[in-house]
């Protein structure tokens, strides 16, 4: 028979029961196995670190030439494996500034792991792609002081490369590399008002020499290289006494430089 005080003591066993129940812990989920990533900037000229300030180098159009300033954008990186997936990178940003007065700019550590296993291919964006490239997009320095004309299509500049070249009668003349969004006029001159489109001149790399394997836990270390004379001899030769030191609003220069990027850059393991 069922007694007031059997029922308290069923009571408390239910209880009991209910509380052990709900506190048994969850075998937590394993993560799945994956490494990080780093790469490491680095800009040669003929196969050597890259020196400025000096009138050292020569182009295939037998420009001599020197290199004062670089900087420029890379985004979107993607890592593709042999059966067609692939990881994009988020964290901690996308886009990636590059500067070499700015030593600390050219280690890029990713935060998003990448999962195990053998890559074919590493790919990503120079410059800034278009559904991205907004004016305003960076309110601090140096990224801001990287925007591009507002009545030339906003947003930033891909690229700046100054420096100087020996022009036929052996004066320094000063050339700025400037590569952004394009614009088409109408006429034959540059005046913003005959401006009727404007011209995406980012690009997509794929880096040559990027297939690895990463293992679980594993950090690996690329070095990617910009070589910069590609730039003006791969695959068209780039002249600056025929097309000048300025290439901001010439969009047939700008598309030159476009097709020469892609192939600008390589990379190896460092460890």
């Amino acid at each position: 028979m069922l007694t007031l005080s059997n029922l308290k003591f069923f009571s408390v066993y239910l209880f009991l029961i209910f509380i052990l129940t709900n506190c048994k812990k969850e075998t937590p989920t394993p993560a799945a196995p994956a490494g990080l990533v780093t790469f490491n900037i680095a800009h040669f000229v003929s196969g050597t670190p890259l020196i400025r300030n000096k009138l050292i180098y020569l182009n295939s159009a037998g420009n001599q030439y020197m290199i004062t300033e670089l900087k420029y954008f890379i985004s979107d990186f993607i890592f593709y494996k042999s059966d067609g997936t692939f990881t994009i990178i988020h964290s901690p940003r996308d886009i990636f500034y590059i500067d070499e007065d700015l030593p600390a700019t050219k280690t890029l550590e990713f935060k998003d792991p990448v999962p195990a296993g053998s890559y074919d291919s590493i790919t990503f964006i120079f410059g800034i792609s278009g559904d991205k490239n907004k004016s305003h997009l960076f309110v601090n320095p140096p990224e801001a002081l990287m925007s591009w004309p507002e009545v030339l299509g906003g947003g930033y500049h891909y690229l700046m490369m100054n420096g100087k070249w020996s022009d036929p009668l052996g004066t320094l003349q000063q050339f700025n590399l400037h590569l952004g969004i394009g614009q088409l006029y109408h006429g034959m001159g540059y005046n913003v008002d005959s401006i009727y489109a404007f011209v995406q001149n980012y690009f997509t790399v794929k880096l040559s020499g990027s297939s690895f394997t990463i293992r679980d836990q594993e950090v690996k270390q690329f070095r990617i290289i910009m070589n910069i004379d590609s730039w003006f001899n791969t695959p068209q030769v780039y002249d600056f006494n025929v097309w000048g030191g300025a290439i901001m609003q010439n969009q047939a220069a700008m598309q030159m430089m476009k097709e020469n990027g892609k192939n600008t850059f390589s990379t190896n393991f460092s460890k």
